[in-house]
């Protein structure tokens, strides 16, 4: 069983900043890549940002620039650094990782998700 443990939400002022984190634990093979999306109230989920195993990075325009993402490898963790926050960014962000689990060589990957975190930006 696997498990996506987020934390790091919260209630910042346009021009703030913010870091999530998100943790995979559970019977892990390998967690190939990670990422966050985020829901505002009445819109659909979509990609903030990605980053694969080896490192390459992907990011919504609305974010480049403000935006990074990073991981650790060692211990099944991704973070997303928000800097200069504004309101449109208020939404739930959710942390997603694909994941290879089982034993060698019934191998298999699987989508995850996480409970989600409230980020809200006033202003």
């Amino acid at each position: 069983q696997v498990q996506l443990v987020e934390s790091g939400g919260g209630l910042v002022q346009a021009g703030g900043s913010l870091r999530l984190s998100c943790a995979a634990s559970g019977s892990i093979f390998r967690v190939n890549t990670m990422g966050w999306y985020r829901q505002a109230p009445g819109k659909q989920r979509d990609l903030v940002a990605a980053i694969t195993s080896g490192g390459s990075t992907n990011f919504a325009d609305s974010v480049k620039g403000r935006f990074t993402i990073a991981r650790d490898n060692a211990k099944n963790t991704v973070y997303l650094q928000m800097n200069s926050l504004k309101p449109e960014d208020t939404a739930v962000y959710y942390c997603n990782a694909d994941i290879t689990i089982g034993d060698w060589p019934r191998l298999r990957r699987n989508d995850y998700w996480g409970q989600g975190t409230q980020v809200t930006v006033s202003s």
